[in-house]
Order: structure tokens, then C-alpha cells, then sequence
């Protein structure tokens, strides 16, 4: 009788996937935050997002559509970065 072993495949993660999905995640949860500086105006959120989105002043849709597209290049900077270095290091250790 022989002992068999299964090799598994490395995890891998799929670049737009991931793209997609930290873009997407970004670009909700800043939209979450321009409805609640909306609904209460006296709990502005502004200050936490601004120096993190570049030519974005206030809440218009001009802002707002600019911001948008900011968290979406973002979400694609990081998943760009993190996922093809993942893949190497899952690929590697395996």
C-alpha cells in the first residue's frame, strides 16, 4: 500500500476581481459618507475624506462624481499592487 499526497494548487487571486470589488467597496462607502454629511449636516465627515481625495471641496456633484472616480483608482492602485504580489508569494511558499 502507497501513500498518496495531493498537492493543491496555490491560492491566486484574479487582478479584476479585485479591482472591481476595492473599487466598488471605496467608491459605496464614500458615497455613504456624502449622504450622511447630507442627512446631518452638523456631523460632516468632509474632514475625514479630504486629504485623502485630491480636488475634492465640498459636497456637489462635480465632488461627488470626482470622488467616485478617485476610490475607484484607488481601489484598482491597491488591487494592481497587493494581488500580483500575493500571487507570487502564495506561488512560492507553496
Amino acid at each position: 500500500m502507497t501513500l498518496q499526497t495531493t498537492t493543491f494548487p496555490a491560492p491566486h487571486i484574479p487582478i479584476r476581481a479585485l479591482g472591481w470589488s476595492l473599487g466598488l467597496f471605496l467608491a459605496i462607502t464614500y458615497t455613504v459618507c456624502v449622504l450622511f454629511d447630507l442627512a446631518f449636516p452638523g456631523e460632516s465627515m468632509t474632514g475625514l475624506w479630504a486629504p485623502l481625495l485630491p480636488w475634492v471641496e465640498g459636497i456637489s456633484l462635480g465632488s461627488y462624481v470626482l470622488g467616485v472616480i478617485e476610490t475607484l483608482i484607488y481601489g484598482w492602485f491597491v488591487a494592481l499592487i497587493f494581488a500580483p504580489l500575493f500571487n507570487l508569494f502564495a506561488e512560492r511558499m507553496r
